[in-house]
């Protein structure tokens, strides 16, 4: 077990963090939970010990959310978590934590960019179209499978899922706890996936393991908090929130990943 105070007195605090956006509010959150980490210890030990956290967490969430997720994204993209974690096995050898938060930063930042400025004119539509569009993406097998793909592979190597997810979710205009409730069941079965592989190459151990058993009374507090706020927030401000802190998280991870370290 870990024993230096001055990563608990980061861990405390980003176990809460990750709680509440576990629990419903601005999913992205999570992601910090490695960065924060990383401060006082290796990135992959960091994401070994929150990796039980995380499974805590996505238990108290399903059984939150068990009735409101949409089925037919999470038949649609947890398949897709399956390639991405596998393929994310096979090369976490060869893949840097600086290029995983290049990726996840330009896709966060590029699509948030998108759905606010209407870059290619996506999101310049009547209500018509845009109702259209939704069906669209809900039935898209492909699309789903893709961002499924790439959720999977950037968890498995940073816990970095979420904007994926985010990515393929947040332009349906899913009501919130609908939204909220398939990010939690997706993310139960992505990170549930990922324990095998983790076991494997050896980055779940004893130590982590009985790092995580002290952290965790800390994750319920947390998502209770998450709980609560997902029922107060109206959905407008909700999606506003959404995207800004998608945009914000990815820009980054985006300079974190060039090296440009800013905080």
């Amino acid at each position: 077990m870990l024993d230096d105070p001055w990563f608990y007195a980061i861990a405390v605090p980003t176990v809460i963090l990750i709680g509440i956006s576990k629990g419903g509010v601005a999913g992205g959150l999570g992601m910090l939970g490695v960065p924060l980490l990383s401060l006082r210890i290796p990135p992959l030990e960091a994401a070994a010990v929150l990796l039980p956290l995380l499974i805590v967490m996505d238990i108290h969430g399903v059984w939150e959310y068990r009735r409101d997720f949409d089925r037919r994204n999470i038949l649609q993209m947890v398949p897709g978590a399956v390639v991405g974690t596998v393929i994310a096995a096979a090369t976490a050898h060869i893949v840097t934590d600086d290029q995983v938060k290049l990726m996840v930063g330009l896709i966060s930042v590029v699509f948030t960019l998108n759905a606010w400025f209407s870059i290619v004119g996506r999101f310049v539509r009547t209500r018509q179209d845009k109702a259209r569009e939704q069906d669209g993406l809900r039935t898209g097998l492909g699309g789903g499978l893709f961002w499924g793909a790439i959720a999977g592979y950037t968890s498995f190597l940073a816990h970095a899922g979420a904007p994926p997810v985010q990515v393929h979710l947040l332009p349906q205009r899913l009501p919130t706890r609908t939204y909220v409730a398939t990010t939690v069941v997706f993310f139960f079965f992505t990170n549930a996936i990922k324990v095998p592989p983790y076991l494997m190459l050896g980055t779940l151990d004893r130590s982590t393991l009985l790092t995580s058993l002290v952290l965790a009374p800390l994750a319920p507090i947390g998502m209770k908090i998450g709980f609560w706020t997902v029922k107060a927030i109206p959905v407008e401000l909700f999606y506003r929130i959404s995207w800004i802190l998608v945009f914000i998280i990815g820009l980054k991870l985006m300079l974190d990943g060039l090296g440009l370290r800013l905080f």
